[in-house]
Order: structure tokens, then C-alpha cells, then sequence
């Protein structure tokens, strides 16, 4: 089989198995439906037995599928950590720095890591956006080189670097009844219809979190799966929510009503996070003591430069910049 498999057919088996569907592993990889179809057909007419089977709309894999997933991700580890050594040896005149971010990172994570790219024009650079379960998907395969969450999981053992406040503020359409009120109540906020993501997510926890230490509860009048729905949603009167200030990056000041409630902002921060058991690569090192130095040239982070250990074994403890390796 090994004379035979390309490295791209790996490649696509790979995302399918990841991401669990043929188009959007087309959407990753930049490929069309016939050529992903095409090279998954040619795959296991190599291996000579079926490696994915349909189940309803959900692509599963065969037992041959998931023992080929496991190897296929060992052959890009492999090839991964020689990139990195070779990388290590020329210094930051090449490599590869590959980063994936939760959806509300879009709005400013292009561009620090295109500043990057600018300072060190040798490297490699992609990112990948989508939502928490993806991400930590990927996070416990060791799929990427580095990854950006706004809250570090609790169930991986991850080393987690914050370099930016991620408050999240309380949005309603600039002519709601709340807008403008001083100090609103927790309980009355939670009278309000509410716009939620989707379970799972982030911003969502940190949400139910701070009612559910008051004694409340809210109810969501709509579950969304991204935040630009979030907002039109908000704009169209169908209810209040609570996002990142960063969502708000592109809007004009007055375009929605940030409300004056208690217990908000929820302050949180951006994190770039690793598996805890992996040593980050040269260029990875480098882009958080990037993502550092701009923060800084801001006014810093609330934590400083605090590194936190998180994870279901470990307990959150601080490290030094040196023991982050």
C-alpha cells in the first residue's frame, strides 16, 4: 500500500475522518466534491476494503478506516517534528506555523498573525477557524501547531498562555427598553428572551456560569452557531445576548446598545494554547512572544504573563516563561 498511497490521499482521508464530512473537508482543503470523491475511491481501491460507510448524513469510519485515521496521523506528526527541527536549525528564516482559533478570533486574529508573516516572511502560515468542539477536536490529536480559545478545556492537559483581555459585554438593538438603564439587575436580565450559541461553546458557559452562581437561569429563545447570527438576530428585536467585545470590532459605536448590567462585563481573556506533553516548535515559541509584545504595547494582559496549566489531571498552577519551554 505504501508505494501506491499519495500523501494527498492521506491528507484528504484525514480531514474527513476529523472533520467527519466530505464537504467540508473540500471547504478545508480547498478541493471539489468529484476530486475529494475521486481520491477517497482510488484510497480504497488501494487498501482494498471499505474504510468510510454513510450513516444517515454523517460519514463514520470502518474499523480499517480508524486503525488508517491513527496512522495517518502518526505519518504527519512525523513529518511535522522534522519540519520543526529543520526549522529550529535555519532559525525563524523558515518554517511553518499552523494555528486554528475559535469563530470569534476572525476578527482579529488574521491579522496579528499576518503582521507576523510580515516580520518573518520565510514562514509558513495558515489558520484555521471554527467552533470549540472542532478545535478541541484537534487540540487532542495534536493536529496544529498552536490554537487560540478564549477559554482553556478542562478535559485536555494543556498549557495555556493568556496575551489578551476577551471581556464579554450584554447586547441588545440600540432601541430596546433596557437601553441606556443604569445597573440592571441580574434577575431582570434574565426576564429578557435570550440568543445563545450553541451548547458547548465558550462564550455560552462563562454566560449560564454567572447566572447559575446568582440562582438563576436563562432561557434561550434561539441557539445560534455563529456570532455574526447572533447579532443580526439581536438587531431584529428577537432578543438579547452576550458576546465578546471583540465581535464588535467592525460595527459602528452606536450600532447596538451595550447595557449597563451587573456583573458584566464577564472578563476573560484570549489564550494560545498546546498540549501540555508537547515542546512548542521554534516559530510557535516565537508567535506568543508576538502575541505578547503587541498586547503589551496595548497595556497588557490583567494576568500579566502568567502561563496556566490546564487539564482533567492537572490543577491550574502558574509557570515561568522558561518552563513553558
Amino acid at each position: 500500500m505504501r508505494h501506491h498511497t499519495t500523501f494527498r490521499q492521506l491528507e484528504i482521508f484525514e480531514a474527513i475522518a476529523r472533520l467527519g464530512s466530505f464537504t467540508r473537508a473540500g471547504e478545508e482543503l480547498h478541493l471539489t466534491q468529484p476530486t475529494i470523491s475521486m481520491q477517497m475511491k482510488k484510497l480504497t481501491d488501494i487498501v482494498g476494503t471499505p474504510l468510510l460507510e454513510m450513516v444517515g448524513k454523517k460519514v463514520q469510519l470502518t474499523d480499517a478506516g480508524r486503525e488508517l485515521a491513527q496512522a495517518s496521523r502518526e505519518v504527519f506528526g512525523i513529518l511535522d517534528r522534522f519540519t520543526m527541527s529543520m526549522a529550529e536549525r535555519q532559525g525563524l528564516k523558515k518554517g511553518r506555523l499552523k494555528l486554528m482559533a475559535i469563530t470569534t478570533a476572525s476578527y482579529f486574529a488574521p491579522r496579528l498573525l499576518g503582521e507576523f508573516a510580515k516580520r518573518h516572511p520565510g514562514i509558513e502560515v495558515s489558520l484555521k477557524v471554527t467552533n470549540r468542539e472542532q478545535v478541541l477536536a484537534s487540540l487532542a490529536d495534536n493536529l496544529d501547531d498552536l490554537y487560540i480559545l478564549g477559554q482553556p478545556p478542562e478535559e485536555i492537559d494543556v498549557i495555556a498562555q493568556p496575551f489578551m483581555d476577551n471581556p464579554l459585554v450584554v447586547l441588545a438593538a440600540p432601541g430596546h427598553p433596557l437601553a441606556g438603564k443604569k445597573k440592571i439587575p441580574l434577575k431582570r436580565l434574565a426576564q429578557e428572551p435570550w440568543l445563545m450559541r450553541e451548547p458547548g461553546s465558550g462564550t455560552r458557559k462563562a454566560i449560564e456560569r454567572l447566572f447559575a452562581e446568582h440562582g438563576l437561569e436563562i432561557r434561550p429563545r434561539l441557539e445560534l452557531g455563529s456570532n455574526e447570527a447572533v447579532k443580526q438576530a439581536i438587531l431584529a428585536g428577537l432578543g438579547i445576548s452576550a458576546l465578546s467585545c471583540h465581535a464588535l470590532a467592525l460595527h459602528q459605536a452606536d450600532q447596538f446598545a451595550v447595557l449597563d448590567a451587573q456583573g458584566f462585563p464577564i472578563q476573560r481573556h484570549w489564550y494560545a494554547v498546546y498540549p501540555a506533553g508537547r515542546q512548542p516548535s521554534l516559530v510557535a515559541r516565537a508567535f506568543i512572544d508576538f502575541l505578547l509584545e503587541q498586547e503589551k504595547a496595548v497595556g497588557g494582559v490583567s494576568r500579566g504573563g502568567e502561563v496556566w496549566r490546564a487539564g482533567k489531571k492537572a490543577k491550574k498552577s502558574t509557570l515561568t516563561k522558561t518552563q513553558m519551554g
